[in-house]
């Protein structure tokens, strides 16, 4: 495995201990050596996207996630579902990584924290979304981890082995080249 890589890791849900963040935060301990992640906390303070705000000098949160994507080598994202589609916020996000070109041919990947059968039209707007950007989404690094909080610990990650195995193997796979 290439040593020194960074993922960022992009929470889709502002609720304190979210499914999704639960996932980001297993991965974080999950990094094997040589590979460092940071989780983005800055999705609460991003503004409304605004065509006419996406010029220099950038709105000081929006030229902090486009910095934070710039120095990451990977991207895994784990958002929830609301009303069939990604959050607002997140979406809003997202957006503001169009304008850009930090996120293009980054390699990127989610993971669904949703129960079996869930969460499905948050991937498929991912999927739509990330193509705009120029992600360079790997299929294959894609993966379904719901969680059961029942498996959680108390420092928040995820301890069942399985679970960690997969999210595993998206790092991995993110990290590989």
């Amino acid at each position: 495995m290439p040593t020194n890589r960074h993922v960022l890791l992009l929470p889709g849900s502002l609720r304190t201990g979210s499914s999704n963040e639960i996932v980001l935060r297993t991965a974080a301990d999950l990094a094997p050596d040589g590979v460092t992640t940071t989780l983005y906390e800055g999705l609460a303070g991003l503004p409304h996207f605004n065509p006419d705000d996406d010029t220099d000098p950038l709105p000081a949160p929006v030229a902090e996630l486009r910095a934070a994507v710039a120095a990451a080598d990977a991207i895994l994202v784990c958002t929830p579902e609301y009303a069939g589609t990604l959050p607002g916020s997140f979406k809003n996000l997202l957006d503001w990584t169009v304008g850009g070109v930090e996120i293009s041919d980054k390699p990127t990947a989610w993971i669904n924290a949703a129960n079996p059968g869930r969460g499905l039209g948050a991937e498929a707007t991912l999927r739509l979304v990330l193509d705009y950007t120029g992600a360079a989404v790997l299929e294959e690094a894609c993966a379904a981890v719901p969680v059961d909080r029942a498996a959680v610990g108390p420092d928040g990650v995820i301890t069942d082995p399985g679970a960690r195995a997969e999210i595993a193997r998206v790092l991995a796979l993110l990290t590989a080249g």
